[in-house]
């Protein structure tokens, strides 16, 4: 999965110290001491501040294990939700969650996307098929982790969509989601997206299309009605998926850039 981001938030770095100085500008009476391999002591690495909370609901040791350490990895704090993960997340503020799908999971995702604070959070799911995602798309789930978890491909999710966590974006974004789209070309198809962008979208299908085939897609994010945009197929992997860029000169794609402006916002 590739996501493109926006220009880096500006950093903070701290005034570098001299040898010969302390902080303060002023010489130090008494300098580092060297010898012949380097310093005598090497700075001890700070733990990275977590930077932001993702919610892990109803979720087996083995595989809050896994996430949790590699969201650790990128900064993210997981925080451990059973009975009551409903009701908190309508009241606590989070970037993220990870919910199991199946039983309870709609309730969840409802708690979710009418909580004031976290209606714009990153959405993940656990399990299920395509199909099975397709009955929550109205939810917007932004990415699904295969079971069983395994560490490698779960990290690269997380490196995949941590920008979107931590909000921070660089250049232009793709925001990975899972939502049902139509495809009206040569003949009529029902697909899934992978991710959606202001100038185009992936999708997940194991239908022929040709490269530059002409194409009209549909489909409906969170508060974003029902769109129909042409597009036409810029590259496609055989019986897996395909990718579209919108028709520039189609006006209703307006709709889907001020609806990604709006989430990245929040």
């Amino acid at each position: 999965m590739t996501l493109l981001y926006r220009e880096n938030a500006p950093r903070t770095f701290a005034k570098p110290v001299f040898t010969g100085q302390n902080r303060s500008g002023s010489k130090n009476r008494h300098p580092p001491m060297h010898t012949g391999f380097g310093t005598a002591l090497a700075p001890i690495p700070q733990t990275k501040k977590a930077a932001a909370r993702i919610a892990l609901v109803d979720l087996n040791d083995g595989t809050r294990t896994i996430l949790s350490e590699c969201f650790k990895q990128f900064g993210i704090e997981s925080v451990v939700m059973s009975a009551n993960a409903a009701e908190r997340l309508k009241k606590e503020k989070f970037e993220a969650c990870v919910v199991k799908l199946g039983p309870g999971a709609q309730a969840v995702m409802e708690a979710v996307r009418t909580s004031s604070s976290n209606s714009r959070l990153v959405l993940y799911g656990l399990g299920g098929s395509a199909q099975e995602a397709m009955r929550y798309s109205k939810y917007g789930i932004n990415a699904i982790f295969q079971e069983p978890v395994e560490r490698s491909a779960a990290l690269k999710l997380v490196r995949a969509t941590n920008m979107l966590v931590l909000h921070e974006f660089r250049r232009y974004v793709r925001i990975p989601v899972v939502t049902e789209v139509q495809v009206q070309g040569a003949k009529k198809f029902t697909a899934t997206t992978l991710e959606v962008s202001s100038g185009g979208m992936s999708i997940k299908s194991a239908e022929e299309v040709g490269p530059s085939q002409a194409v009209e897609v549909s489909f409906a994010l969170l508060t974003l009605p029902r769109v129909w945009v042409r597009a036409n197929v810029t590259w496609r992997k055989p019986k897996h998926s395909f990718g579209v860029r919108f028709d520039n000169t189609d006006d209703r794609r307006r709709k889907l850039k001020e609806w990604i402006d709006a989430y990245l916002e929040n």
